[in-house]
């Protein structure tokens, strides 16, 4: 059975390896994605949004509402959604048609690059021939996640969601290996994040995709400077706000704990946000996987 590289074995590789096995990932993720009713990808462009325990909790969310829910970690450099969801520490499984995901928290499946790297473990360095390392980086990270999404056993879903790192050209890493049913645009109040998110959402436009939404987190802080960066970019984009979640300082606490806010103070105003955009993203899913 073919297992998926470790961490040191992704981090030594010369791009070379890669280049020889497009062709036959590409088959097998298209055999994966086929169990899968719908991507999800949670996406930002900027950083220090909160994106990552948006997506946490969401995944959670949605396992709660009685869906089968998978979450992939798309940043392979800084990975935070396995700690999020609990799985920290566990184990890859086996399988015969492939590498088995941890369950974590609220019974949904995780992989991220924590799960192949140690505590210890420096960033990963993506070498390769001298003075090319910019497109030898690019590739690389763009098999390393086609592993991800093709040879994963993620079993029948009804939504994998995907947290996408920050920058627009992880973004279009992404849509050349997949396309997401949905994606939803996490932005803040500051204005600095609507207009990082703005290249973001016209990424997203640009590629046709039909269901995208935004998600205004960490609102109603009392900041005298403060704007509304959430409808500014709703105004500009025309594009929906699929919901507000308010400030709370648990949520992220709790989240970064392995412990989803939604699981564990599921009536708090920021919990039921998550639940409504769980609403939202389960009324817009596709018809049932094959």
């Amino acid at each position: 059975m073919r297992k998926i590289r470790t961490y040191h074995e992704v981090e030594h590789d010369t791009g070379s390896a890669i280049l020889e096995q497009v062709l036959e990932q590409r088959a097998r993720l298209a055999r994966r994605i086929a169990t899968i009713r719908a991507i999800v990808a949670v996406v930002s462009g900027k950083g220090g949004v909160g994106k990552s325990a948006i997506a946490a909790n969401l995944a959670a969310a949605l396992a709660r509402r009685g869906l089968r829910v998978g979450a992939l970690d798309a940043d392979l450099n800084g990975p935070s959604l396995g700690r999020m969801l609990g799985v920290t520490g566990q184990r890859l499984g086996d399988a015969a048609d492939g590498v088995v995901p941890p369950v974590g928290a609220g019974d949904v499946r995780v992989m991220s690059m924590e799960l192949l790297q140690d505590e210890a473990d420096t960033p990963l360095r993506w070498r390769g021939p001298a003075g090319d390392g910019f497109v030898w980086h690019g590739l690389a990270e763009a098999g390393t996640l086609r592993e991800f999404f093709a040879d994963i056993a993620w079993g029948e879903l009804d939504v994998l969601v995907v947290d996408v790192p920050p920058g627009t050209d992880r973004i279009a890493r992404l849509l050349e290996l997949v396309r997401p049913h949905q994606a939803l645009l996490v932005t803040t109040p500051a204005e600095i994040a609507r207009f990082v998110v703005a290249k973001s959402a016209r990424l997203l436009e640009e590629a046709g995709l039909d269901t995208i939404g935004i998600v205004a987190n960490m609102t109603g802080r009392a900041d005298p400077v403060e704007t509304d960066g959430a409808r500014a970019l709703a105004a500009e984009t025309g594009l929906p706000i699929w919901t507000d979640v308010p400030y709370d300082a648990r949520l992220a606490h709790h989240t970064d704990r392995g412990e989803p806010w939604v699981l564990v103070e599921p009536d708090s105003a920021a919990a039921r946000a998550i639940e409504t955009l769980a609403a939202r993203v389960e009324a817009a899913l596709p018809g049932e996987a094959a």
